[in-house]
């Protein structure tokens, strides 16, 4: 009886003890679940940071004018990977309820992102070399791999619910064109290699015409033909730009539009997924553990996709537009014509030896087989792929094509005009100098124009820069006597062989002689080491110290200019005997061996002894420095003879990834020394080989052997160098 009735008590105990642990079990799960949101609010965070990189894209090509829009900012590396697989957190998230319009469109929204993602940085593919593309490609094709697996495993489980077929749809597509990207980038990589060769053989071929042009010219260099130099190389380096190419390439141009189809795919699903939950009569809430932060997600990547869809789409349109004024010329046929460097790479692969080392003939033969049948099976798909995409380009400017001829809008109509507008004759003469692909259209003059406005715009930039001390230091200048004077041959030398001279060092021991000479005021001194400070040691500028030595307190100390050289000059002779009686290294017996201080020493030892040979008693502080400033003006001068060479030398350089901005570099410099060069372009020597000036000896030897017939006369150090610095720059202007 006490059993019978203590049973329904002990019945109640377990369903209490059950509901207390179904509690607790909730409490743990919403614990668990509290976190959730703030993953969802780093999902939004990194797609903010790429929606970004994406943007900054487009503003640098819009500003720039380079509507093919190379990837600076967004490219195709393992932080770009890293970021986009956090912005795809939400489709790979088996454990989420996603059944609410939030998460629907979330879902299609972070899918739409990365095939957006994947259309903008497709031209870095370009830029990159094997190992690093392979690595890269293994990492995106893995990532898109679980990204779709694990989408269909989601709708696979979602397809049992009421009305699941019209709320997938979007998701499907979004899926299907990931995919498509992903093949594209693969067909894409395949042809880097070989188009790069191709476009590297074009480069050398077009270098040798430019040089041969050059030599033509001989040495002496008119600023309007070192323009059309520098435009030349820079037209080559712009066009044969690895990203470029890839750019114009057919693949990247059906990826913009695929990125186009997919963002309007989006678009519809924002208008269509609402509807269909409140006709079936669903409510429109979040049903996730995301929550709130799903909105957040979906806000940020639809912004993202609107932002990332410019660069793409650009890329499409200018692509259909440059293809518009080919068509006609071609037959149907030869337009969808298949060129060799599209499939080159795989049928060198087809055709090599088994890179694995299999003894046993018939596996090896197996393996043989197998692989190039799977070769062959890749060639078949980048054969339609590459068709495909021939296709979609043809259809894209036939269509713009028939919309301009109906007169509805004429974007790109002057694309054909030719002109004074692009610099005369000369300018159009660069077209030569493109760098294209078999089969590929011309590329429009309005195009080029930005090409060499680009340019120009850098050599502007180069005038407002320019280094007027520089420029009022090199009018002292009327020839090159400087370059003979600076070092006498009968001053004894301290060891067998002399170090050789450099252009630098004897315009930094010239300022510092010029420093330690007394009764000369500070401001004429200071003016003197600013106007040469691209030349002068930090030391001398800053300091006022030569090795340690106060050149201030040097110039206090003495009484006449002759004591000043002697101590210079002893001071030097000591530190350079002393090195070389501590040492016995052989190799230090070679004065290319030395230590740089000691070399400046031995030029301060031997300029010293020159100065003081040649003044004499009679020569005052105010002479001498006079004499010294048009030591260095003539100096710098001489050494700057050799500008047009360095510049054109700066234009061509061995890399690819670097050819752009060595140019745009030369364009800078070109501006910053356009004055230099006109003040210098009545006195070069037209006999010179036009390396020699690289080396300040052998311009010496030169100036030696000429025996002064192409130069002036060299003033004495005296009475004559005494003239203030207006006179000798009012001789210059005026003479």
């Amino acid at each position: 009886m006490d059993s019978i009735q203590c049973r329904p008590v002990c019945d109640r105990w377990s369903e209490c003890r059950d509901v207390c642990d179904h509690d607790k079990l909730k409490n743990l799960i919403n614990k668990l679940d509290d976190p959730v949101p703030w993953i969802g609010v780093y999902i939004a965070a990194a797609s903010v940071v790429c929606s970004l990189a994406m943007a900054a894209d487009a503003f640098h090509g819009f500003r720039s004018k380079v509507l093919w829009f190379p990837c600076k900012y967004f490219s195709f590396n393992a932080i770009s990977l890293t970021l986009l697989a956090v912005t795809l957190k939400l489709p790979i998230d088996l454990t989420a309820s996603t059944l609410g319009v939030s998460e629907i469109l979330a879902r299609v929204s972070s899918l739409v992102f990365m095939s957006t993602a994947m259309a903008n940085f497709m031209t870095s593919l370009g830029s990159m070399d094997d190992n690093e593309m392979v690595l890269n490609l293994a990492a995106l094709g893995i990532m898109i791999i679980t990204v779709i697996g694990n989408a269909y495993i989601h709708l696979i489980t979602v397809c049992y619910f009421d009305g699941a077929p019209q709320i997938i749809c979007e998701e499907i597509v979004a899926t299907g064109f990931i995919f498509i990207s992903l093949v594209m980038f693969c067909s894409s990589s395949l042809t880097v290699l070989t188009t790069t060769r191709y476009i590297e053989c074009k480069y050398q071929e077009m270098c040798k015409i430019a040089l041969d042009e050059e030599k033509l010219d001989g040495p002496k260099f008119p600023v309007d033909k070192l323009r059309l130099v520098v435009k030349k190389y820079w037209v080559m380096a712009v066009t044969g730009c690895p990203q470029f190419v890839m750019a114009r390439s057919v693949t990247c141009t059906a990826s913009g539009l695929m990125c186009v189809l997919a963002t309007l795919t989006l678009v519809e699903a924002h208008i269509r997924i609402p509807k269909v939950y409140q006709g079936r009569g669903y409510g429109c809430g979040t049903f996730s553990a995301y929550k709130w932060s799903t909105k957040w997600i979906l806000y940020v990547q639809s912004i993202g996709v609107a932002l990332g869809t410019i660069v793409p789409a650009f890329r499409w349109f200018t692509a259909a537009q440059l293809k518009c004024s080919d068509i006609g010329r071609k037959s149907f046929k030869n337009e969808l014509k298949i060129e060799t460097y599209w499939n080159q790479r795989l049928k060198d692969c087809r055709e090599s030896s088994l890179p694995l080392q299999v003894r046993h003939h018939k596996w090896k033969k197996l393996l043989h087989a197998v692989r190039r049948l799977f070769l062959n099976c890749c060639l078949r798909v980048q054969y339609l792929l590459v068709w495909a995409s021939k296709l979609v380009l043809l259809i894209s400017a036939s269509f713009f094509h028939h919309i301009r001829k109906l007169k509805i809008f004429v974007i790109g109509a002057s694309d054909d005009t030719r002109g004074s507008d692009y610099g005369g004759d000369a300018q159009l003469d660069l077209t030569r100098y493109v760098l294209q692909l078999q089969g590929e259209p011309g590329i429009p003059e309005r195009t080029l124009k930005n090409i060499w406005n680009e340019v120009d715009g850098m050599t502007e930039k180069g005038k407002r820069q320019k280094p007027i001390n520089l420029i009022d230091l090199i009018h002292k200048s009327n020839n090159f006597n400087g370059v003979r004077e600076f070092d006498n041959n009968r001053v004894p030398s301290l060891h067998s062989q002399e170090p050789p001279n450099s252009w630098s060092l004897p315009v930094v021991t010239f300022a510092c002689i010029a420093i330690a000479l007394p009764n000369i005021s500070n401001d004429n001194a200071n003016q003197l080491v600013r106007n040469a400070a691209d030349v002068v040691w930090v030391g001398v500028d800053l300091n006022c110290k030569w090795q340690e030595k106060d050149l201030r307190k040097l110039s206090l100390h003495s009484r006449t200019s002759k004591e000043s050289l002697e101590e210079l000059s002893n001071y030097a002779e000591r530190t350079v005997k002393r090195f070389l009686g501590e040492v016995n290294d052989f190799l230090m017996d070679k004065p290319l061996n030395w230590p740089v201080k000691i070399i400046a020493a031995n030029s301060m030892y031997r300029i010293s002894q020159t100065i003081l040979m040649a003044s004499g008693n009679n020569e005052t502080d105010e002479g001498l420095f006079d004499h010294l400033s048009i030591m260095i003006a003539d100096i710098l001068a001489a050494s700057l003879t050799n500008l047009p060479h360095v510049i054109t030398t700066i234009c061509h350089h061995n890399s690819q990834k670097e050819r752009q901005k060595s140019v745009r570099q030369a364009a800078f410099l070109l501006g910053e020394t356009e004055e230099i060069l006109q003040i210098l372009q009545q006195r070069e020597i037209s006999s010179l080989d036009p390396n020699k000036p690289a080396y300040i000896d052998e311009l010496r030897t030169f100036i030696e052997e000429d025996n002064g017939n192409s130069l002036a006369s060299v003033p004495s150090i005296g009475s004559e160098t005494q003239q203030s610095n207006k006179e000798l720059v009012a001789i210059e202007l005026h003479g």
